[in-house]
């Protein structure tokens, strides 16, 4: 976090941890499943050469966004896997948008993740923009080796019982 940012808390001491300061998964047996829904983006920033050639279908490994969208699919699904706190989820849907920007090249990212369930589904938003990123970024990297991933936020999320958010500014 950036020195001099602010950041909403609700309580002095996260659910993630006991009163001995030890790890913990979070008990939500009691809760109730309700529907919910996070979008998350991200971003890429590459060269005009390997953005032109993921734009035009003509990168050596083939059909990028596919590539990547298939992976943000299958991240998102195990993302109890990359996260070790994290609560498997069923997920209703998981929606992935890609934005080719011309200047600075990159590519925009957005994961819409939705379920039914006792608890968020933001980690799954956010482990989908990353791993679509990664993918681009492993099918691109013949062409530049200097693409950087960037901007992963929550945008949105509803549901639950702490309600809606939604990040001032997208």
């Amino acid at each position: 976090m950036k020195r001099g940012s602010k950041r909403a808390t609700r309580s002095p001491r996260s659910t993630h941890f006991d009163a001995q300061g030890r790890a913990r998964m979070v008990d939500v047996g009691a809760k109730p499943a309700t529907a919910r829904e996070a979008i998350a983006r991200g971003r890429i920033e590459l060269s005009a050469e390997a953005l032109h050639a993921v734009v035009s279908g003509t990168a050596a490994k083939g059909d990028v966004l596919g590539v990547a969208r298939i992976a943000a699919i299958q991240a998102a699904k195990r993302t109890a896997e990359w996260i070790p706190l994290c609560h498997p989820l069923p997920l209703d849907a998981l929606e992935i948008d890609f934005a080719p920007e011309a200047e600075p090249p990159a590519i925009a990212i957005e994961a819409r993740a939705r379920t039914t369930a006792k608890t968020g589904v933001e980690m799954e938003a956010l482990v989908a923009v990353s791993a679509a990123a990664l993918a681009i970024y492993d099918m691109c990297k013949s062409i530049d080796r200097g693409m950087v991933i960037g901007a992963l936020r929550l945008v949105r999320k509803s549901g639950g019982k702490s309600g809606t958010y939604a990040r001032p500014g997208g």
